[in-house]
Parts: C-alpha cells; sequence; structure tokens
C-alpha cells in the first residue's frame, strides 16, 4: 500500500516556495508515494501541475476562516495520512496536525500543539553570521526518514509558460522585483532608479511583481532615463515570472518572494538586504548568486525578522548605505 504524505505551509509565498525542497526530498525517497501539500488560498498557482505532488488542499484564510478551517480538518482526516508534516508554527496548523489522523504527526517545537506532536523539532532562527538555511531547517522534520542532505526548491514552469515569456526574450534582458510586503525590506524607490539609470542601454528592464506593485513601478519608469524599461507587474502569473526569470542576464530583488522563485530555477540573482540578515536563513540558493548589504556595521540591524512598516529611527541607513556600485558589479561577475 503507497505511503500518504501531508506536508502543511499556510505562510507566505516565498515560504511555499521553500517548503518544496521537502517535496523533492519526499519523492526521491518514496518516489510511490502520494504527496499532499496544504497551503492558503493565493498561493496554490505556485504548484500547478508540478509532476510530484498528488493533491494541493487550499485554505480559505480570508472569507469564514475557522468554518474552512474545520472543513480542512475533515478533508484530511478522511485521506487518512500516514505522516502528517508541519513546517508551520502556528496554532491553527498545529490543531490540524494533531486532530489529522494520522499515524505519525511532525512539527516544530515552537508551535503551540507541538506536545501532543509525535515528534516536535526544536527551531532556532540565527543571528550569527553562520547560521541555518530554512530549507535545513525544515529538512530536519524529515531528516530521520530520508537523509541528512536537505534538498533545494523547486518550481515546474510549464512549456506554455515559457511560451507566455518568450517574447520578452529575444534580447539580453535583467529583471527588477522592486516591491516587498515591508517597507524595511524594499529597496527604496530613488535607489532603484539610480541603479536601473547606470545600466546600459543594451539591456532591456523588466519590472515584476504583483498587481499591486503597478504604482511603484509606473514612478519608476517615470523617474529613470533608461529608455528599455518596461513593468510586467500584474502580467504574469508566479510560474510565468519564474520562467522569465530563468534565463535574466541578472535578477535584482529585494529579500522576499522573488529570490525564492529564483532560487527555485536556479537563476542568477542579487539579493538586498536592507534590515533583515542572511544569518536568518532565507537567502538565495542559486549557483550564481550575491547578496548585497551595507558595508558599514550598524548597530540598529537587524532590528527584527520580517521587516517593519517603518524604519524605527527614521534614517533607513542599512538601505541608503548601499551603492549602485556593490550592484552593478554583479553583472560583470
Amino acid at each position: 500500500m503507497r505511503q500518504k504524505f501531508l506536508v502543511i505551509q499556510t505562510a507566505f509565498i516565498g515560504d511555499v516556495v521553500l517548503a518544496t525542497g521537502i517535496i523533492e526530498k519526499l519523492h526521491d525517497h518514496f518516489p510511490g508515494a502520494e504527496i499532499d501539500l496544504l497551503v492558503r488560498q493565493g498561493n496554490e498557482g505556485l504548484l500547478k501541475d508540478h509532476p510530484f505532488l498528488h493533491e494541493v488542499l487550499v485554505w480559505n484564510k480570508r472569507e469564514n476562516k475557522l468554518l474552512n478551517l474545520w472543513k480542512l480538518l475533515f478533508a484530511i482526516r478522511r485521506r487518512k495520512y500516514d505522516k502528517v508534516i508541519n513546517i508551520q508554527r502556528f496554532a491553527s496548523t498545529g490543531f490540524l496536525t494533531v486532530f489529522s489522523s494520522a499515524k505519525e504527526k511532525t512539527g516544530f517545537d515552537k508551535n503551540p500543539f507541538s506536545r501532543l506532536f509525535t515528534t516536535a523539532i526544536k527551531h532556532t532562527i540565527g543571528d550569527n553570521v553562520v547560521a541555518k538555511h530554512e530549507i535545513e531547517r525544515n529538512h530536519e522534520l524529515i531528516k530521520s526518514f530520508t537523509d541528512t542532505t536537505p534538498a533545494k526548491p523547486k518550481l515546474y514552469p510549464s512549456v506554455a509558460d515559457y511560451t507566455a515569456v518568450q517574447q520578452y526574450k529575444q534580447q539580453p534582458y535583467i529583471s527588477i522585483s522592486p516591491a516587498s510586503v515591508w517597507f524595511t525590506k524594499q529597496y527604496p524607490k530613488e535607489k532603484w532608479v539610480s541603479l536601473i539609470n547606470k545600466i546600459p542601454q543594451s539591456y532591456n528592464i523588466y519590472l515584476l511583481g504583483a498587481p499591486g506593485d503597478n504604482g511603484l513601478a509606473g514612478e519608476i519608469i517615470e523617474s529613470v532615463t533608461h529608455h528599455r524599461v518596461i513593468s510586467l507587474c500584474g502580467k504574469l502569473n508566479f510560474l510565468q515570472s519564474a520562467a522569465l526569470m530563468k534565463d535574466a542576464v541578472m535578477n535584482y530583488v529585494n529579500d522576499s518572494a522573488p529570490m525564492h522563485f529564483a532560487s527555485a530555477i536556479n537563476a542568477p540573482v542579487t539579493a538586498v538586504y536592507c534590515s533583515t540578515i542572511p544569518a536568518f536563513g532565507y537567502g538565495p540558493l542559486s549557483d550564481k548568486s550575491y547578496i548585497i548589504e551595507a558595508t558599514e556595521k550598524l548597530s540598529c540591524r537587524p532590528c527584527g525578522l520580517h521587516g517593519k512598516k517603518a524604519c524605527p529611527l527614521g534614517h533607513f541607513n542599512c538601505a541608503h548605505k548601499i551603492t549602485d556600485e556593490q550592484l552593478l558589479q554583479c553583472l560583470t561577475m
């Protein structure tokens, strides 16, 4: 009888991308198993036609959140999983895990329900130069029945996704994903403008993001002197964006989801870190990847794990101390 796994990650887009490393490893060790993944509504597009997933379960958290949670629980129980692997650390997913009726329930010790898991794994976020990457932390949940080596995340854009962006690949190009949910994780608009103005005119520059990023993209385009900047914000879905990033000369990103897109297709990437630090464990994993930070040591950095709505001290030096030259150097390396 085939083993049945459920992996739970109902956090943000980037977290789901990183969770695909677990899917890769489970499939590698249990190629005949049924592997399901539970995500929050809106993130399921990342996993369309994923070759190793049997089913993607979706939790609608925006409407009737608790009612939908109960419906999910019953759906999970009906599937009779052998193992539930909960990457999330919040009570709602702990509840689903504990009452899943699975034979084995694994999650992190920070989850409020962890005492009722079969196995609770210690979860730590680093604050030093050497720290575990998120894929290593996630891998701890399955290490005991796979192996000791974490798998990299991977996305699978379809032939149709690559075809949809082929028109943008006729000459050398760079992508920039200028936005972030958090102000202190977003490289400032004027800094992007300054960088773009120093990029050779031989490159097309595509601005990537969600429909809500159109305003920022428009302001950038209005301010630059570079004549070949095009906004694709809201015009491409997740997998199409990843398909475009795949063949870029360089992809400039914040510490945000597009960085993980690049990792998941092994695209070249330059990640700009403002208030957060790579030691938290969410850095780029591409073979060709660069991390850009302020070279000056700032006593106020990092000011938080996830970023903030504004710089607590008002100066935002963690962003303003980064230079165009640091970013441009990555184009020639």
